[in-house]
């Protein structure tokens, strides 16, 4: 399929009128029913926006997420949407669980082939799929306020509401929009809903992909991340470490039999710092020193201990084992001159990216210039991206979502209502281009 730009801008299209002209395989009327379904649920978008926002997912620690998949799995069963529990092997202090929904073009009738609640398994004959994925962990709230969504116009405030819960939010209403339109698909569209993107993964995707419940060999996936406007098709590396220099506590009037950590750690992290320089003047990709520090119990203790995060960022270009390599050879070097320290990986992900010009590529593109009027733009991500756990089981992995991420994670976090109409068009249009 194609999309006659030159013509559409030569007229001056509006953007209704693009979706008319979006492309002769998918008929007139079925964009247009979409675009009209999807504005016809603004209201019960907003809505359920808000009841997501006020529930209080924050990673770490993760200790409220089972209200909100109650909450997911009370919405898909008041649309009859077949979908089931993941239960993730996770701390009994904080369980953890996904959702995962199927939808094609039309309702399937309660009790058949799963049903509302029961989970619905593809034998195979439905062809191919496109997997929706979202995380619906937010990283800690400024102040309680943020939990209290708040609309002001076309803006709705609170933490999460622009990563990613307007993403959830829209990835569901284009999987309905597209049912609801009764397009005649060849294959399935998967909704997955999974906790603790923000910390890694190890309890979320992760823990789906060591679960072989992650898909494979499938059409493609989209993840609704907060791209700003622009779709992310590749993504950094990271190796997270929480370093800990030992030292012994003693008075500060007998601080001679004790060793201060501190001190311990200064030409470990002056070396660190070192290593940071040489890549800024190669112009490598980030490596953040200190994101996280912790020394010392009293001002009159010599500090037994001196705690500090790394963080490194590899772009795809650069060689992850030697970038690995590097920074543990700086810690090695330490251990070898006497420093008592230890290491621990918070997380360790390769770099992942997807084309732009294979077939979910152009179908997204097409997708999000009929619908905003604009030309897709393909930038990489500054961080980790959940497209990588599909990437890296070959199947193309797009993100492209309603949020900002300038204001992601601060204490004003908010998003636009009319973006997440817009992805939600953007969604169910190239689902349609995929698979009708």
């Amino acid at each position: 399929m194609s999309l006659d730009t030159a013509h559409v801008e030569a007229e001056g299209l509006d953007g209704a009128q693009r979706l008319v002209c979006f492309n002769q395989m998918v008929p007139a009327h079925v964009l247009d029913a979409i675009s009209t379904t999807v504005d016809s649920q603004q209201a019960a978008m907003e809505e359920t926006l808000k009841a997501l926002v006020s529930l209080p997912t924050e990673n770490p620690p993760g200790t409220t997420y089972l209200p909100c998949v109650e909450l997911i799995e009370a919405l898909l069963a008041r649309e009859d949407v077949p979908y089931e529990r993941i239960d993730i092997p996770s701390p009994a202090s904080a369980p953890r669980a996904a959702v995962r929904a199927w939808l094609q073009a039309a309702p399937r009738r309660r009790g058949e082939r799963g049903g509302s609640g029961a989970p619905f398994q593809p034998s195979g004959d439905e062809g191919p799929t496109l997997h929706f994925h979202g995380h619906y962990d937010v990283v800690p709230a400024a102040s309680a306020s943020q939990f209290q969504p708040r609309a002001e116009g076309d803006t709705l405030f609170g933490r999460g509401s622009s990563d990613m819960k307007s993403g959830l939010v829209a990835m569901l209403h284009a999987a309905l929009a597209v049912r609801r339109a009764r397009v005649p698909l060849r294959g399935c569209i998967e909704l997955l809903f999974v906790p603790d993107e923000e910390t890694g993964g190890e309890y979320g995707s992760g823990a789906l992909v060591r679960m072989e419940q992650l898909a494979r060999g499938s059409i493609g996936m989209l993840l609704p991340e907060p791209t700003s406007g622009v779709v992310w098709n590749a993504n950094r590396g990271a190796i997270t470490l929480d370093v800990t220099v030992n030292g012994r506590a003693a008075h500060v009037g007998l601080m001679r039999h004790g060793v201060n950590a501190v001190e311990q750690a200064l030409p470990l992290l002056n070396r660190l710092f070192a290593l940071k320089r040489d890549l800024d003047a190669r112009q490598g990709s980030p490596l953040l020193i200190g994101g996280r520090v912790e020394a010392g119990d009293n001002f009159n203790l010599v500090p037994a201990s001196c705690r500090f995060t790394i963080d490194r960022r590899i772009d795809p270009d650069e060689d992850f084992e030697v970038e690995k390599r590097r920074l543990f050879d700086v810690l090695d070097g330490a251990r070898a001159e006497g420093v008592d320290l230890a290491a621990r990986v918070i997380q360790e992900a390769r770099s992942a990216s997807t084309p732009t010009d294979g077939p979910l590529a152009r179908a997204l593109a097409r997708s999000v210039e009929v619908v905003t009027g604009t030309p897709a733009v393909f930038e990489q991500c500054p961080g980790l991206l959940e497209t990588r756990f599909y990437a890296e089981r070959g199947v193309p992995a797009l993100a492209y979502g309603p949020g900002i991420l300038a204001v992601s994670h601060g204490p004003q976090e908010f998003v636009k209502i009319s973006r997440m109409l817009e992805c939600a068009k953007v969604y169910a249009l190239t689902a349609c281009d995929l698979l009708a």
